[in-house]
């Protein structure tokens, strides 16, 4: 049976979308275009997602956790201090006064 006759969408193909993870209208929206024309069909939309008045498809699935990025270990900087001479205090000056 068509959930949306603006687009020709089915009620398979919504609860389709539905266990391929897309949980609300707007997702399924997203990915069919079902309820974005004239919008009549987002109430049935809703039932069928189990958010109305109407029959529950299916348990919502599970969200799936995103692939955690690698750990870089950076290595930590180290700071050096630049050597500056000390001039000896009995050492001669470069130019003496005559």
């Amino acid at each position: 049976m068509y959930v949306c006759s603006c687009f020709g969408i089915t009620e398979e193909q919504v609860e389709q979308h539905y266990a391929d993870g897309r949980c609300t209208p707007r997702q399924i929206a997203s990915a069919c275009k079902a309820g974005t024309d004239c919008g009549s069909c987002v109430r049935r939309i809703q039932a069928l997602l189990g958010r109305g008045a109407g029959r529950v498809t299916k348990e919502r699935p599970a969200p799936v956790a995103p692939a955690a990025e690698p750990v870089r270990v950076v290595e930590p900087v180290r700071v050096v201090e630049p050597v500056v001479p000390v001039a000896a205090a009995d050492a001669e000056p470069a130019v003496r006064a005559a």
